[in-house]
């Protein structure tokens, strides 16, 4: 542990006699290191790992038939089609030929796509005959396009949890939604650039 110096005989004062050398101490530290490997293994054994977090998904029934599943009511379908640079196009029931009903969102702010949600939900609210369920109808669609990236995708997702919409579909967008995307990012990056 601790050492002490202290040759040198007997104590002798007065005059003319020489003062000994003042000796430091040493401290052995060697059972510090093993109290301090001790603690480091008992703090490690001891604390909870992080749980990761994920995004409850609500999956749909296994006993329904497949003819069941599928279905859904136009007047209660809202799709939501993603395009580049953080752009959101929306249309409810099914898209119009000459793409009337085809209409922009945006994540925050003025016309946000979440406003779009919640006005859909209390729509099919309304109409619904259903005490017990009245969002039975509601079905939200969302379809990415290539150039969508995935903070996109999973900013929709977390709508779908903050808005309690619990019937969603992850679905491939087909070739003339993907077309009328792009067109429609081309046309809001040129009025941006004017």
């Amino acid at each position: 542990m601790a050492e002490l110096d202290t040759s040198g005989g007997g104590h002798k004062k007065g005059p003319g006699v020489k003062k000994g050398k003042k000796l430091s101490t040493r401290v052995d530290l060697t059972p510090m290191v093993d109290l301090g490997f001790l603690l480091i293994t008992f703090f490690i054994f001891t604390t909870t790992m992080s749980q990761p977090t994920a995004l409850k998904l609500f999956l749909p029934d296994d006993k329904v038939t497949e003819e069941d599943q599928n279905k859904a009511k136009e007047s209660g379908v809202l799709t939501i089609l993603m395009g580049a640079d953080n752009h959101i196009y929306y249309y409810e029931g099914q898209l119009k030929s000459d793409g009337s009903n085809f209409l922009s969102a945006s994540f925050n702010g003025e016309n946000s796509i979440r406003d779009v949600i919640l006005k859909k939900k209390a729509d099919v609210r309304s109409r619904s005959r259903d005490a017990e369920n009245p969002y039975k109808d509601f079905v939200v669609v969302i379809k990415p396009s290539v150039d969508c990236n995935y903070k996109n995708v999973i900013d929709i997702l977390d709508e779908m949890a903050i808005n309690v919409v619990k019937k969603y579909a992850l679905v491939d967008i087909s070739d003339g939604e993907a077309q009328l995307v792009k067109i429609s990012d081309a046309s809001s990056q040129t009025s941006a650039s004017n």
